[in-house]
């Protein structure tokens, strides 16, 4: 039975049940057998789904494109089983899957080949999920990025997966970029020169995540230092369909390596995640796409463990 994290999108199951938004795709409309040569393009266009979390044209098997959410917080690729379904990918077992709101027994399906761009990703063995679920075509997992760069440019609506061998773009010289150095744990990337209104924290960026998640350890500490906190109730969905409550506040000072991020908005819950990382005696959190969009560009390169922020020009 392999393991899979899988990440989990917050708020009302509505805002995460549709077909994403159609993104222009660089990648060409394939159909049977055949696959056309990859167009040898640097940056990808993206879309949105409905928990606004950027999603990227993927060919699977040489057909498509379908729309992926990318997702550096889910160490194994998900489709959707309607999808799966259509191209007839054959079962290969089952697996135990891990999400936000516990665990449970999956269907795995085998992909020849995943394609974003120029990157291909061959023999992948994908948990099929509701479509309902899942929000989108699919999820890009770790296992489809390995020794890849991920470069979410949130300005322009690009992304690039390259080679982490690759050289990176050269930035000019007065270009604010912070740089924050990485540990891994069970092949996710976790940083730990954060903190939260002062407090130290151990951060995962999670680009499946629709907003941060904190666990009980950080309310906690962030109550105790700013006791007036308002807090509201929420609900949150993960792929499984199953309901969390959760609280959500907005925290006044969020910094990373360098950057400090005013108002973060971040939701509380003893979600499965941090017991899975072995985070639910530290104060954590999952850094989500809402906070990740402070920044005008963010690089994550799973081969060196860096993470890269480039700030919003001022003024």
């Amino acid at each position: 039975m392999a393991r899979i994290c899988i990440p989990f999108a917050l708020f009302p199951l509505a805002l995460c049940v549709a077909a994403p938004v159609g993104a222009q795709t660089t990648a060409p409309l394939v159909t049977g057998d055949a696959v056309a040569p990859a167009p040898a393009v640097d940056e990808i266009a993206t879309g949105l789904d409905r928990a606004l979390r950027m999603t990227v044209p993927v060919l699977i098997n040489g057909q498509g494109p379908f729309q992926f959410v990318v997702d550096t917080g889910a160490d194994r690729t998900v489709i959707s089983e309607e999808l799966a379904r259509k191209l007839d990918l054959p079962k290969t077992g089952t697996a135990t899957l891990h999400a936000m709101g516990g665990v449970a027994d999956v269907n795995l399906v085998r992909i020849n080949t995943v394609q974003v761009s120029t990157n291909i990703a061959k023999k992948i063995r994908a948990a099929a999920l509701p479509k309902r679920n899942i929000g989108a075509d699919g999820l890009l997992g770790i296992d489809s990025l390995k020794g890849q760069r991920i470069v979410m440019d949130f300005q322009t609506n690009t992304m690039r997966i390259e080679p982490a061998s690759e050289p990176e773009e050269v930035l000019p010289a007065d270009a604010d970029v912070i740089v924050v150095t990485a540990r891994t744990r069970l092949g996710q990337l976790v940083m730990v020169d954060a903190d939260a209104n002062g407090q130290k924290i151990w951060v995962v960026v999670d680009t499946g995540a629709q907003n941060s998640i904190a666990n009980s350890k950080l309310r906690a500490l962030l109550v105790k230092r700013v006791p007036d906190t308002e807090i509201k109730p929420i609900n949150m969905v993960d792929v499984l369909g199953r309901n969390t409550p959760a609280e959500y506040t907005v925290v006044t000072k969020l910094r990373i390596g360098g950057v400090s991020m005013g108002n973060a908005a971040i939701a509380f819950a003893d979600a499965h995640p941090f017991k899975l990382f072995g985070l639910t005696r530290k104060p954590s959190m999952l850094l989500g796409v809402e906070s990740l969009r402070s920044f005008r560009r963010v690089s994550v390169d799973f081969a060196t463990r860096k993470v890269k922020f480039l700030l919003p020009e001022e003024g």
